[in-house]
């Protein structure tokens, strides 16, 4: 059987500044856009339509209920949280075979309404304003730093770590942040990504 993925979804972030080693590295392709697509996981909220090919009463454009479900015309309710478009796609599929032949399901990503803290980063500890910041492009080291206020007295700058999630595990970088905002060596001032935690501790006396 067939599948079909039709999905509007964010432009794929295109990095500026220094990239650590083993993180991100160099231009996006139309392989990593096709990750991306697949790889994102339907979240509560989330606006999704489901098109059945020939059969537009099937079709419908509904949010993510709380329960992490969507309600589609003939088939009833079907698992859409936590899983991928495709992933929902193929459920659709297989349960409008018992009642159509040869189904063609495309599932559409309207509004990523779960995205919204998926994508924002972190700063915690010695600055004078921990916060959580919407992500924007370009945005790295040293601009979420300067956001929260700067250092505050007791930063212990050069232990700055941020802790990034690649494929399920944390990468821990270092940043040298009192050479990035002492001596101007942007050595470390890496960019951003959604979903990053920049952490910087508190001298120990």
């Amino acid at each position: 059987m067939r599948l079909i993925l039709v999905i509007g979804l964010l432009s794929l972030i295109v990095a500026c500044g220094s990239t650590p080693k083993d993180v991100a590295s160099g231009p996006a392709t139309s392989q990593d856009k096709k990750l991306l697509v697949d790889q994102y996981y339907i979240g509560v909220d989330d606006i999704v339509s489901v098109n059945v090919w020939k059969n537009p009463e099937l079709s419908i454009t509904v949010p993510v209920r709380p329960d992490g479900k969507i309600s589609v015309p003939l088939v009833g309710e079907v698992t859409a949280g936590g899983k991928t478009p495709v992933e929902v796609a193929d459920d659709i599929t297989n349960k409008l075979a018992k009642y159509i032949r040869d189904p063609r399901v495309a599932v559409i990503l309207n509004e990523l309404r779960s995205h919204e803290f998926l994508s924002r980063v972190r700063v915690t500890g010695a600055v004078r304003s921990p916060m959580s910041l919407p992500f924007r492009q370009g945005m790295t080291v040293l601009d979420v730093v300067l956001e929260a206020g700067g250092l505050n007295e007791f930063a212990s700058a050069n232990s700055t770590r941020l802790f990034r999630k690649v494929d399920g595990k944390v990468n821990t970088i270092d940043i040298e942040l009192f050479e990035i905002l002492n001596n101007g060596d942007m050595a470390t001032n890496y960019s951003l990504e959604p979903g990053d935690i920049l952490s910087i501790p508190e001298r120990i006396f």
